[in-house]
């Protein structure tokens, strides 16, 4: 029976963990902490381990986990940018990612597009307070909006999904369709831009400061893959100019060591994401959009399989 040491897992991970396992053949060693140069060792005996999005697997990480024997890192993520993906390769690490149900983020989508048309945030915060008047602006319908969806892989397919069962005209941008409508065509034409690209060199910053001054007055952006995508500073400057009416973000610039965590009592150091929040117009959710049962269950499962396939060859 194969091993597979998981690190940075959570309770619930663990049961899954634990209840999947025997079906695939492999025997999990769960670790509570995240990985890191000191704790590889643990993972002696284990050719493969899975690790979470939100820890960063640098060079001396990697190292480290490579002098403990390790031929495969699975990350439970559709994303690498957290892994020196050039140094592992050097060490003869090969790293894996995990698909899961892309309508976890979908339907997550929706809801934050849903909360920034309809002013969501500035209503619940009245309400709180016993404050019922209606907004000074009102909400917008999907139907009306042009919705311009940038990425068009397992989830921006879904979010088209979903969309066109509300009306909206979509536009659709990505780099592998011959049919894609250039980026610079969607930003002008779109009421609502939805981001849906991994974050690489070529997308860091895909929408900085030109291309927020490119986008339709009044644009509303949606960010539900990597918050580094967006040049905060930049959208910041775009939001209190009023060029960009609001965003709805569950990624942020900056978030590691912030979301996740427990901050109330611990001063946050990510000054934009202090501003961001101040905003009315801003909506800010934890990086949750993938944190349902089902994504759990498919996550689990395909490291699994990432771990069986390496050791029998197939990886």
């Amino acid at each position: 029976m194969s091993r597979i040491a998981i690190y940075g897992c959570g309770p619930d991970e663990a049961d899954a963990f634990r209840a999947m396992a025997p079906r695939f053949g492999v025997e999990p060693i769960v670790i509570e902490a995240p990985v890191g140069a000191g704790n590889s060792g643990l993972a002696a005996g284990s050719r493969c381990v899975s690790v979470d999005h939100r820890t960063r697997l640098t060079a001396p990480v990697l190292r480290a986990l490579s002098r403990a024997g390790v031929g495969y890192v699975s990350t439970r993520s559709v994303g690498v940018d957290h892994i020196d993906t050039g140094f592992a390769a050097r060490a003869g690490i090969v790293v894996g990612t995990v698909p899961y149900s892309p309508d976890s983020v979908a339907d997550y989508t929706l809801m934050l597009m849903l909360m920034a048309v309809r002013n969501a945030k500035a209503m619940v915060l009245r309400a709180e307070v016993h404050d019922y008047r209606l907004n000074d602006v009102r909400g917008r319908e999907l139907r009306d909006l042009t919705i311009g969806v940038v990425g068009t892989g397992r989830i921006g397919s879904a979010v088209i999904t979903r969309l066109s069962g509300f009306g909206a005209r979509i536009l659709a941008h990505d780099v592998a369709r011959d049919d894609s409508v250039p980026l610079d065509d969607l930003l002008r034409e779109s009421d609502l831009v939805t981001l849906h690209v991994p974050l690489t060199a070529a997308t860091r910053h895909l929408l900085d400061r030109a291309r927020l001054d490119r986008c339709k007055p009044g644009v509303i952006l949606v960010n539900t893959a990597r918050g580094a995508l967006l040049d905060t500073e930049a959208l910041l400057a775009a939001l209190e100019s009023g060029r960009v009416a609001g965003a709805a973000l569950d990624v942020v610039d900056g978030e590691d060591g912030i979301f996740s965590e427990d901050r109330r009592d611990t001063p946050i150091g990510n000054k934009p994401l202090l501003r961001l929040q101040e905003l009315p117009t801003v909506v800010v959710s934890p990086h949750t959009a993938y944190y349902t049962d089902h994504g759990l269950r498919d996550v689990v499962e395909n490291t699994l399989v990432n771990c069986r396939n390496f050791e029998s060859g197939e990886q």
